[in-house]
């Protein structure tokens, strides 16, 4: 096996986001080089990695010239150049999870028939090319109130879906490529994260349940344990893994899924990388989800996913109506309740509901992390 620590191995990780930057940093701790290229030079993972390019992600010769200075390439984010990709791929740079796995996930009408022609549970659903198709269809009454509309490509953090409830709301309709769900009657929104290297060990995080920002439509904390039975639990691991499989997955996996009223289980979306449901997982669990990414994909053995401590994570989001240079209100004060774990990104510019940070809160119950959060949530303010 090709030494990979405290030797000339590269890896590049595409882009820096703040996954790029707490990826980088867990490979510091096995003295891993680390290569990034972001479109900024102020993003968060620039200032740690042993070597920074500027290039653009959705760009054939920067994405390719990059995978040419690297061992194995991995990334933070599905919105690259797959035909570079692709070319990296057949000349022999090591690619997880592999491009073909992100040319599925990275558009939802794909991922769509995807969970559909693996027998994944997912919600019913149509693929249509523009707003005017939409509109056409519901005047035939083919779609019924409520229903969800994704674009297809580059939705992220609440960006790119509109929940329609009624007539009122056929000003939200986006007009681009997209899919129309049936809205699911959600009763919680959770999410497993499963890892795969490629010998073919496979383990899951417990499960956690997302809260999500009604205004934004991004995960505002997230609780785990989930508070679930275990056989729902258990059903959930057991979609997760098969997704991954279905996938062939050498990495990680964040599986999204719906728990409706009716106790049915089906998958939301899927992230072929580290995730905001697994942030809780540096401080809370005794491998974080950064650390087995690295160990998935350089087929070291996967870490142990065990909870050490009831936790609640909080996206930091900046306030509405602020941007502009950021300005943190009330850190030191939350730096006074026990347990309490901030992860500041390093983004200079605050706009309305961009994540800015994440802060775990531990507990020695879930009751009690609770309590903690809500008062951390009161506390810090993002603004400029």
């Amino acid at each position: 096996m090709e030494q990979k620590s405290s030797s000339n191995f590269k890896l590049g990780i595409m882009s820096g986001g703040q996954l790029g930057k707490m990826l980088t940093q867990v490979a510091s701790v096995f003295d891993i080089q680390v290569y990034i290229m972001d479109k900024t030079k102020e993003a968060p993972a620039a200032q740690i990695c042993h070597s920074f390019f500027q290039g653009d992600q959705t760009n054939f010769d920067d994405v390719y010239n990059f995978g040419k200075k690297v061992n194995l390439l991995t990334f933070e984010i599905e919105h690259i150049n797959i035909e570079a990709l692709r070319k990296l791929k057949q000349e022999g740079t090591t690619i997880y999870p592999d491009p073909e796995t992100l040319y599925t996930i990275k558009d939802k009408g794909l991922q769509k028939e995807f969970y559909r022609n693996n027998n994944i549970p997912t919600s019913e659903f149509s693929i249509y090319e523009n707003k005017v198709k939409i509109l056409n269809t519901l005047k035939k009454d083919a779609i019924s109130y409520p229903f969800v509309q994704k674009l297809r490509k580059e939705g992220y953090d609440g960006k790119g879906v509109a929940v329609i409830k009624n007539e009122n709301d056929l000003v939200k309709l986006m007009n681009a490529p997209s899919i129309i769900e049936k809205a699911v009657n959600i009763e919680k929104e959770l999410s497993v994260i499963v890892a795969r290297n490629p010998s073919g060990e496979i383990k899951c995080f417990p499960l956690v349940e997302m809260v999500f920002n009604a205004e934004a439509n991004l995960v505002e904390q997230l609780i785990c344990p989930a508070e679930v039975t275990p056989i729902i639990e258990q059903e959930c691991n057991k979609i997760a893994i098969k997704v991954a499989k279905a996938f062939n997955l050498v990495g990680l996996l964040a599986v999204e899924l719906f728990l409706d009223k009716e106790g049915n289980i089906s998958v939301n979306e899927s992230a072929p990388r580290t995730h905001n449901s697994g942030h809780h997982t540096i401080e809370a669990n005794i491998t974080s989800q950064y650390e087995q990414q690295l160990r998935a994909i350089f087929d070291w053995p996967l870490g142990e996913t065990t909870i050490l401590s009831p936790a609640v994570m909080l996206n930091v989001l900046g306030e509405p109506n602020y941007q502009g240079e950021v300005k943190f209100e009330g850190l030191e004060k939350i730096l006074k309740i026990p347990g309490v774990k901030p992860h500041i990104y390093g983004k200079k510019i605050t706009k309305p509901f961009r994540k800015m940070g994440h802060i775990t809160i531990l507990g020695e119950t879930i009751e009690e992390a609770k309590e903690k959060a809500e008062k951390v949530k009161n506390t810090l303010k993002v603004k400029a």
